[in-house]
C-alpha cells in the first residue's frame, strides 16, 4: 500500500478504536483521547477533535496535527490535555506509533488505591505485571511540558501506564496493539477489583510463573491484536456502523 492507503487504514482503525472503547464503557463524555502517527509523515498524528463523542468518531472527522499544535487537515480543535500528552510522547518515544488514554472505570478505580499496582491475581494481569509503569503522584491536568515529561519518562522502558487518581495510558506500534492492551488492562483491573471486594486473602501467582506467562502473553499479543481489532470492527458494523465514513 502507498502512504495514502496506509493513512486511510490508520484513520479507519483509529475511528473504530474510539467507537469500540465507547461500546465497552471506556469513554468519558467528550474527554479522553487516542492518536496514531500518520504513515509517511513524520511528526504528524491523527486525533479526534474536541467535541464529538467516542461513539461518533469517523475516519474523515479526525484531525491531523503536527508537533507544534498546528492543524494540518480537518475541522475542529484539539483538547489541550490531548495535545500536550500526545505531541510529547510522539516526539520523544519513537516506538509509540499509537497512544490511547482512558478513564476506564475499573482501571481508574485501581489507580485511586494506595497500592495501585496491577497484581498477579488473574491470567489477564499476566499481560501487564512486568510491562506497567506507575505515575504515583497526581499533579492536575496535563497542560504543560512538566507534567507531560513525567509521562514520557515513564514510557522509556514500559508501554502501559497507571496514572494515580486519574486513569490509564497505553502505547504501541499500532492501533490494534493498543486497543488489545486497553481492553485486557480493564479486564485485569475489573477482576482485581472484584477479588479485593471479597475481603479475602489474594492468591498471588508466583514470580517464576509470572516470568514464564508474561513472555507467553507478549507472543499472544503479537498473534492476536489484529484479529481482536478485526473482530471488534465486525461488532461495530453490526451495532454502531459509520466509523469508516
Amino acid at each position: 500500500m502507498d502512504n495514502a492507503d496506509l493513512e486511510r487504514r490508520a484513520r479507519v482503525e483509529l475511528a473504530a478504536a474510539y467507537r469500540v472503547a465507547a461500546l465497552e464503557g471506556m469513554d468519558d463524555g467528550v474527554f479522553n483521547h487516542f492518536s496514531v502517527a500518520v504513515p509517511g509523515q513524520e511528526g504528524r498524528f491523527l486525533l479526534k477533535p474536541f467535541g464529538p463523542l467516542f461513539e461518533e468518531a469517523t475516519a474523515s472527522g479526525l484531525i491531523k496535527v503536527d508537533l507544534s499544535g498546528r492543524i494540518i487537515e480537518g475541522e475542529g480543535v484539539w483538547e489541550p490535555t490531548a495535545f500536550h500528552i500526545h505531541a510529547r510522547i510522539h516526539a520523544a518515544v519513537p516506538r509509540a506509533k499509537c497512544i490511547m488514554h482512558s478513564h476506564a472505570p475499573y482501571a481508574t478505580a485501581v489507580s485511586s488505591l494506595t497500592d495501585m499496582r496491577i497484581l498477579p491475581v488473574n491470567q489477564s494481569s499476566m499481560r501487564f505485571v512486568q510491562r506497567t509503569a506507575y505515575l504515583e503522584q497526581y499533579g492536575g491536568l496535563v497542560l504543560d511540558e512538566r507534567e507531560a515529561d513525567q509521562i514520557v519518562a515513564a514510557f522509556q522502558d514500559k508501554d502501559v501506564l497507571m496514572m494515580a487518581n486519574h486513569g490509564v495510558m497505553v502505547i504501541g506500534p499500532s492501533v490494534s496493539h493498543c486497543l488489545y492492551d486497553l481492553h485486557y488492562l480493564e479486564v485485569a483491573a475489573r477482576d482485581q477489583w472484584n477479588a479485593l471486594a471479597m475481603n479475602q486473602p489474594l492468591r498471588l501467582v508466583t514470580d517464576a510463573v509470572i516470568d514464564t506467562t508474561a513472555g507467553q502473553m507478549v507472543e499472544e499479543r503479537r498473534m492476536a491484536a489484529d484479529i481482536h481489532l478485526a473482530a471488534m470492527m465486525r461488532k461495530l458494523d453490526r451495532e454502531n456502523p459509520g466509523y469508516r465514513a
